[in-house]
């Protein structure tokens, strides 16, 4: 039974509309009237399945709930849900499915609790309506000048190349809140906008990215931000899993290295295979995966040994505010902010997630990390 007792709530009406979105075929369902919480709840055998579901089917039973006054409200739940979980597979709900299930090694039951998970956080953080939760734009330069990321292109298979600056971040605890929200945003305007655009450009379906770490700058002092980033990288796991088809590590220095030794055989293998560390800048390698112009900017012999070039107003530095990317996603805030008021569809306030707590994987990682480092300070005798 997918439910624990009949004590769910009334939450979890939406839920099940949810997953019957994504294919998960219902076996019997029941109704009953909660005294308690004056809802109709739901009550369900289900199997979990990789069929498509065809949106109107559920709509169309609705009048088989008339016995309850309050059932009638299910159909309008039903498509508020329905237009929710499109933002998450934008059309390709069997992919989308997979990617749970590959998080989960296969395990249905596993992959099953994840989705549940994930659409409940997507509702408790209204993460539907992030992209339309502008931070201020002097704010927000200055998290692109903290918060190193961006895209620099797209690889020759159509995936965005996404650039990570991990060596020379330098997040400030203050700005924790916004940098989870930027993080975020930036994960839906790929989803909703980068690869649905890539999918419609090449013809086929693309829902994954390539990423580039530069460790360039990195340093002991790094273990200072590790709190934040085992909570970004929670969400992602969580959140957004299977979004990235490879990891290249470049401009790594001895830091990394010896981190590296200890931390790679505690990932998975899945992941472990989309890891690839490469010599210096990673120029000649990182050339048969993309054209020149996509690399990002710390990965051309040129730059590669400039770090000031990390400087903000730099149209070249993907990283910067002022690059194309960065522009391109605050103005679609902005117009989706003017949108959703004119629908009266989003509600005035600041944007706030709790930090999870972290999976038991990452945890297990930080705390490795967070050991070598140590172990680094005793034997080099410094505090960076």
């Amino acid at each position: 039974m997918l439910a624990q007792g009949r004590n769910m709530g009334s939450r979890f009406t939406p839920f099940l509309a949810m997953l019957l979105c994504f294919g998960i075929n219902l076996v019997q369902c029941e109704y009953y009237y909660s005294e308690e919480t004056s809802k109709v709840v739901m009550y369900v055998d289900y199997a979990f399945t990789s069929d498509e579901f065809n949106g109107s089917s559920i709509f169309s039973t609705s009048h088989n709930y008339s016995r309850y006054n309050e059932a009638i409200k299910i159909e309008l739940v039903v498509r508020d849900i329905y237009r929710m979980q499109e933002n998450m597979h934008q059309g390709y709900p069997t992919e989308t499915l997979v990617r749970f299930l590959k998080a989960r090694d296969g395990n249905v039951a596993k992959a099953h609790k994840m989705l549940i998970d994930c659409l409940q956080w997507r509702v408790e953080n209204e993460i539907d309506n992030v992209l339309a939760k502008p931070i201020p734009p002097d704010l927000y330069r200055g998290l692109r000048d903290s918060q190193l990321t961006g895209m620099s292109g797209v690889s020759k298979e159509g995936l965005p190349v996404i650039a990570v600056g991990v060596g020379l971040s330098t997040l400030h605890e203050e700005f924790d809140k916004y940098y989870i929200q930027s993080h975020i945003q930036m994960n839906e305007y790929r989803d909703r906008v980068i690869l649905p655009t890539a999918t419609k450009t090449h013809g086929r379906y693309i829902g994954t990215c390539v990423k580039v770490l530069d460790m360039t700058g990195l340093k002991l002092s790094a273990l200072k931000q590790l709190r934040l980033l085992t909570s970004i990288s929670t969400i992602d796991d969580l959140n957004y899993p299977e979004k990235t088809d490879a990891y290249y590590i470049v401009n790594a220095p001895y830091v990394f290295s010896a981190c590296w030794k200890v931390v790679k055989p505690l990932l998975q293998e899945r992941t472990r295979r989309k890891v690839h560390v490469l010599k210096g800048c990673g120029m000649e390698e990182l050339l048969k995966v993309m054209d020149y112009a996509s690399l990002p900017h710390f990965c051309r012999k040129e730059d590669s040994r400039l770090p000031q070039d990390y400087a903000a107003g730099n149209t070249e530095n993907c990283f910067s505010f002022d690059h194309v990317f960065h522009q391109q996603l605050y103005n679609y805030i902005t117009q989706q902010v003017i949108l959703l008021e004119s629908i009266s569809q989003i509600r005035r306030g600041s944007f706030h997630v709790e930090l999870p707590e972290p999976d038991p994987d990452d945890a297990k990682i930080a705390k490795t990390i967070e050991t070598e480092f140590h172990k680094l300070e005793i034997q080099n005798g410094l505090t960076n």
